[in-house]
């Protein structure tokens, strides 16, 4: 995916996540596309891809409607996803990580490693751990050697918010954002951590407590990251 469809995602997905795109409200290529400041194209294929992450529905031939769902629905998509990648985690570490495997999450380590250091992140650094990210997972839901554990977090990948993709960024605020992401960063290297030692109880847990930080962790970093719905007020606790 190009960066611009990146950040077509991105955007789309924090409107959706503020409520101001509205459960039901009937999306158009040209409106979003000025709105956004791009051309029709990202933005076609970010509708695409929100469709797969369950934000979107389809409504004729070409039409999308941004869908309704619920708070709940989504910490129990996050839960749902922390307990499969748990089980892939502690799977993949009491069989033990091939070579391969372990160079390939030692290189998302060291890359992830660079990219927390930068010392005036930008928009792109932002997408560049996107992409890491999603390589670390993964690695490890292939690791699990379990078809049945992959297709079980590829179904919940389709509900609101639940993949490890869905990550949303708030591009206005990147500091606060670069915070988030080095804390992300440092749950990889402990997950990594356990992964090489062997520690299968460790590394689930880990896991499970890193699918919360897209929508948990806010407060930490002065951000916002609670999803308004129609089912619940943005600011209600």
């Amino acid at each position: 995916m190009s960066q611009v469809s990146q950040v077509a995602v991105s955007t789309l997905r924090k409107l959706i996540g503020d409520g101001e795109l509205q459960p039901g409200e009937k999306l158009r290529e040209v409106q979003i596309a000025e709105r956004l400041g791009m051309s029709r194209t990202p933005v076609r294929l970010a509708f695409r891809t929100l469709e797969q992450e369950g934000l979107l529905e389809r409504t004729g031939k070409q039409g999308f409607v941004v869908r309704s769902f619920s708070r709940d629905d989504v910490l129990c998509g996050l839960e749902i996803r922390g307990v499969l990648e748990g089980l892939a985690a502690r799977r993949m570490a009491e069989r033990g990580l091939s070579d391969d495997e372990r160079l390939a999450l030692k290189a998302c380590i060291d890359d992830g490693g660079q990219l927390v250091a930068r010392p005036n992140p930008d928009e792109n650094d932002l997408l560049q751990w996107s992409e890491l990210n999603g390589r670390f997972h993964d690695i490890i839901i292939n690791g699990a050697g379990s078809r049945t554990v992959a297709d079980a977090i590829a179904r919940n990948n389709h509900l609101p918010f639940a993949s490890s993709d869905s990550i949303i960024f708030d591009m206005q605020r990147i500091d606060e954002e670069f915070r988030k992401i080095q804390m992300a960063h440092l749950q990889h290297q402990l997950v990594y951590q356990a992964l090489v030692a062997g520690e299968g109880a460790r590394a689930e847990m880990l896991m499970r407590e890193h699918a919360y930080i897209g929508l948990r962790y806010g407060a930490l970093f002065d951000l916002d990251l609670s999803v308004t719905t129609d089912a619940q007020p943005k600011n209600e606790k």
